[in-house]
């Protein structure tokens, strides 16, 4: 029997996940956490096999979070799950140390073969995904401006392209306005962006906005 803890703010969600999981041939133990400090309260208290982490609950960006768990927990597998496609944001996510990224369109069956796999330290992609592995780790050369970022600069880039305010930045990654204000010029330097109707805009061109969550 295998320990799972599923963390996300939507109830329904958490219920549904908790359903597919209890109807899995193999048993299970299941967890809830609705928040960002439930689920660090329950890994630090609790041995578990298994993290399914919503990577938009409030209070916490989900990089952050993630790296926290890792940093806790460093054995421990955690499922990235997001309602964004798989793009530029999942392989970020891996990066930061998830075992396996996973949509919220991911069918039941799809879900269990994932938990299972990850439980049993593998890790989980779907071909598409691993696809685009393979080509991000072949060459650096070829990448786009923003996928040369910081996790931080990008998070950055992706709340200025949404209208967010240096203050608002400050207090959602618990830094300080000044702080938000250097990530900026970084990332503008990087980029070669000027303004930030040029970061608006080469958001929306680039679609960055479709794996962002305000």
């Amino acid at each position: 029997m295998i320990r799972i803890l599923i963390a996300d703010d939507h109830a329904i969600v958490r219920k549904g996940l908790k359903q597919i999981v209890s109807d899995a041939p193999d048993k299970a133990t299941v967890g809830e956490a609705q928040n960002a400090y439930e689920l660090l309260e329950h890994v630090r208290n609790q041995t578990w096999d298994v993290v399914i982490l919503d990577m938009s609950m409030p209070g916490k960006s989900g990089l952050d979070l993630l790296q926290e768990l890792h940093y806790q927990r460093p054995k421990l597998p955690i499922l990235a799950l997001s309602i964004h496609p798989e793009d530029q944001f999942a392989i970020r996510v891996l990066k930061a140390g998830a075992a396996g990224y996973l949509t919220k369109e991911i069918s039941p069956e799809e879900l269990v073969r994932a938990i299972w796999k990850v439980a049993h330290g593998g890790k989980y992609v779907s071909p598409t995904l691993a696809e685009k592995l393979a080509l991000d780790l072949q060459s650096d050369r070829d990448k786009l401006p923003h996928e040369q970022l910081s996790d931080r600069e990008y998070e950055v880039l992706l709340m200025i392209a949404c209208g967010t305010s240096a203050g608002a930045m400050a207090d959602r990654l618990s830094l300080s306005v000044k702080t938000i204000h250097t990530y900026r010029a970084r990332l503008m330097e990087k980029m070669r962006i000027t303004s930030n109707a040029e970061i608006i805009h080469y958001a929306i061109r680039h679609r960055l906005l479709d794996e962002y969550e305000e």
